[in-house]
């Protein structure tokens, strides 16, 4: 069983890095209208319409007329959510083309008021008062947690970024190109301990979009390029550092796996390429293990022994992943993008056939987790 959907569109605005001319909104537009262009459709051929930022805003711009709406915002794994959403509604007939956008101006700030606080939230309450407020200040006890249960060192942890400067190496869009060692990586200048500069994500302006159609849509047959939505799930975690059962384990990562496997009916040796959602050196290990992958503490093993680098048997975070590539705050829609690049066949940092990719994305921290295996159509 699969999702019975198709990706025929998947783009990026032109530009990543520093956009000061262009406004959230902007972002969004660009990237849907370049997504539709790789399509083959125009904006009366959509009529579903989903996305983090004010999609209703978006359709409006783009002169699109929904019949479906989907304003999930979950944070950066908001899009996974919308694939699977947009899926359903593909499925059960309430929409025949689905667009969903994402645009960011999170390093420009363009027309970004501040982000409010809610005092009276739990976070509000029991962890902003005590100084865990940006996100480098609740991911270092998770990360620091793992690498003690497990004897993991900060040489370790530096090997996430070996890796993956890699893969940016061979992107021409990344915004990190140069490639690292591990004594460069714990020479620069620590953000958050065990977090040096290099460890955390970049902060980005850009944006992304995808189309989705159903099968049996007779456009799926006149694009080779079609793309399936195999599988796909979500979950949710506790918004808290203190109240997750294990710092060192995402459970929503885990039970959004479980049924994206469950539907694309694959497991976990199926899978021939990985993005998984890194805004912090140690997500890799978190999100692979979380999934099910490897067992306790042996990602980590894995990736400092080459397996996730070009030529190892798992490719990972191929385009260069958050840490080297793009993070404009919500970077789960260029984890798919690039997803569906690879099946493709059209990444920069092509790794020759690629059946399937598995797409992991995070929320919050581990406040929530989407998971989308892509591959080519069965």
């Amino acid at each position: 069983m699969t999702t019975g959907c198709f990706v025929v569109g998947a783009a990026e605005t032109a530009r990543l890095g520093r956009i000061p001319d262009q406004s959230v909104l902007e972002l969004n537009v660009e990237a849907g209208l370049r997504a539709l262009t790789d399509a083959g459709l125009r904006t009366t051929d959509i009529d579903g319409i989903a996305g983090a930022y004010s999609p209703h805003q978006v359709a409006h711009a783009l002169g699109v007329q929904p019949r479906w709406v989907d304003t999930t915002n979950v944070g950066g794994c908001s899009f996974m959510a919308h694939v699977r959403h947009a899926s359903a509604a593909l499925r059960a007939g309430y929409a025949d083309a689905v667009l969903i956008t994402h645009g960011e101006s999170n390093r420009s700030r363009v027309g970004v008021p501040p982000r409010p606080r809610d005092p009276a939230s739990l976070t509000g309450q029991f962890e902003e008062p005590y100084g865990a407020r940006a996100p480098y200040t609740k991911f270092t006890l998770p990360a620091l947690r793992y690498m003690h249960e497990h004897g993991l060192t900060e040489r370790d942890l530096a090997e996430v970024v070996v890796a993956q400067r890699h893969w940016a190496h061979r992107n021409s869009r990344a915004g990190r190109r140069t490639r690292m060692t591990v004594e460069e990586v714990l020479a620069a200048p620590v953000l958050a301990w065990p977090f040096r500069i290099p460890q955390v994500c970049m902060v980005t302006d850009g944006g992304g979009a995808l189309v989705l159609i159903r099968a049996g849509d007779a456009r799926v047959g006149q694009r080779a390029r079609a793309v399936e939505v195999l599988g796909t799930g979500e979950a949710t975690e506790s918004p808290m550092v203190a109240y997750l059962p294990n710092a060192g384990v995402s459970g929503a990562a885990r039970r959004a796996a479980a049924d994206a496997f469950a539907e694309a009916d694959l497991r976990h040796g199926d899978i021939d390429h990985v993005m998984n959602y890194d805004a912090f050196a140690h997500l890799p290990w978190i999100g692979l293990e979380s999934m099910g992958f490897f067992g306790p503490g042996a990602a980590a093993r894995f990736i400092s022994e080459g397996g996730t680098a070009p030529g190892g048997p798992l490719p990972l975070n191929t385009n260069g992943g958050g840490l080297a590539y793009t993070h404009t705050g919500m970077y789960g829609m260029f984890a798919l993008t690039e997803s569906a690049r690879q099946v493709r066949g059209e990444a920069d940092a092509d790794i020759g056939p690629v059946g399937t990719s598995l797409a992991l994305g995070f929320g919050g921290m581990f406040t929530a987790a989407g998971v989308t295996i892509l591959g080519r159509p069965r």
